[in-house]
Parts: C-alpha cells; structure tokens; sequence
C-alpha cells in the first residue's frame, strides 16, 4: 500500500489532476463560506463556464507544446485535461439546469428559441459527450486510430462554439471571450498549418516514388 502511495505521490499526473481540481474546490469553499457575491448563481454559472473554456484550450495547446518543447510525455496529460473540461462543462450545465430553470423543460426550450447563446452553450456541451465516452484506450481500439482522431477533432468545434456562447452572452464586455477566441484560432492555425505541410511531404514523397525511372543515354 505504501508504495502504491508513494508511485502516485510521485508522479507529476497527480499534482495535475489535483490542480484541476482546485477550481471547484475554491468555488465550493465559496459557496461554503458565502462568499460569492451579490449573484451566487451566475457566480456560479459563470465561474464553471470560463473554466470549460480555459480546460478546452489547454487541452488543445498539448500537441503544440509537446512539438515546440520536444516532451513527449506530456501527451499523457491530455486525456485528464480533456476530461476535466468536460466535468466543469457537466457543472455549467447544472448550474443552468437547477439553479436557473429548476428543471424546468419549457423553460429551456424557450431559452432555445430565444436566446441564441444559450443554443451554442448547448452544442459545445452535447459534442464534448461522445468525446468524453470515447477518451479510453478501449474505444481507440474500438474505431480506430484515424476514425478516432477524427471524432476528437469536434474538439474545435466545441471549443469554438464555447467562444460564440461566451460572446454572445457577455454582449458589451467581449475583451475577455476576444482573447480566447484569438488563442483558439491560434491553436487552430498552428494545425492546420502543420496538416498542409504533412500533405505537401507526402505528395513530394509519392512523386519522388512513382516517378518515372530516366533512361540512360
């Protein structure tokens, strides 16, 4: 048991995950001590939103960070990091749910109908779901390398529909969402960017292959 312990203790996974969770820890012991402002609620609300947020982009910054720095290992963080952004979007989501609707169905769909950044909050949550249920090493088996590559790269589209709902729903005071949405498009870039070059060297490598022999004169 004792060395069990100590091989958690010391590995730097464990201080991450426990930094992950400081955030929720800090706003429990805010709810505890009744210190969240004049609107507990969008405290709340607001509190677990741009931590989804911050958690996506992280999430996304590893593979950069892991070519720039050339430490590999850091690729095993993605995974809780992910994971983490999908538990505090899980906590948005709830605090909407309870504390603003009180569960109430009606009340959500006319949100739908008329608030549109509460229609991109719900398309950043609902495509975080199949990439949380498809994060184990079972499910890459499952579908397959580049099918489950694939599937993970909606985390742009969750990231970037997070971006909208956060625009949308400060309306006046965008400097902060303006921030994330340049970072996103950064990551994004960076991306991209390194996907034309990958299809430039392979169609330098396939024309270098496929070539014609030349004749000998």
């Amino acid at each position: 048991m004792r060395e069990w312990i100590y091989a958690r203790t010391t590995d730097w996974r464990f201080y991450l995950f426990l930094t992950c969770t400081l955030p929720a820890a800090l706003l429990v012991r805010a709810t505890a001590t009744g210190h969240l402002g004049a609107n507990p609620l969008e405290t709340i609300r607001d509190t677990t939103g741009i931590w989804t947020l911050r958690f996506l982009l992280v999430t996304l910054a590893i593979t950069p960070v892991r070519r720039i720095t050339g430490w590999h290992k850091i690729i095993r963080a993605r995974r809780m990091l992910g994971l983490f952004a999908f538990f505090y979007a899980v906590l948005h989501f709830v605090s909407y749910l309870w504390l603003d609707q009180f569960f109430a169905l009606d009340g959500m769909i006319d949100d739908l109908t008329k608030r549109p950044f509460i229609m991109a909050g719900y398309a950043s949550f609902v495509v975080l779901i199949p990439l949380a249920i498809t994060s184990t090493k079972k499910w890459i088996w499952r579908l397959g390398g580049k099918r489950w590559q694939l599937l993970h790269r909606l985390i742009y589209l969750s990231a970037a529909a997070g971006v909208v709902h956060y625009f949308w729903r400060v309306k006046l005071d965008v400097q902060a969402p303006i921030i994330y949405g340049v970072l996103l498009g950064t990551l994004l870039l960076a991306r991209l960017r390194r996907s034309t070059l990958a299809r430039k060297r392979a169609a330098a490598d396939a024309q270098i292959l496929y070539a014609k022999p030349s004749r000998w004169r």
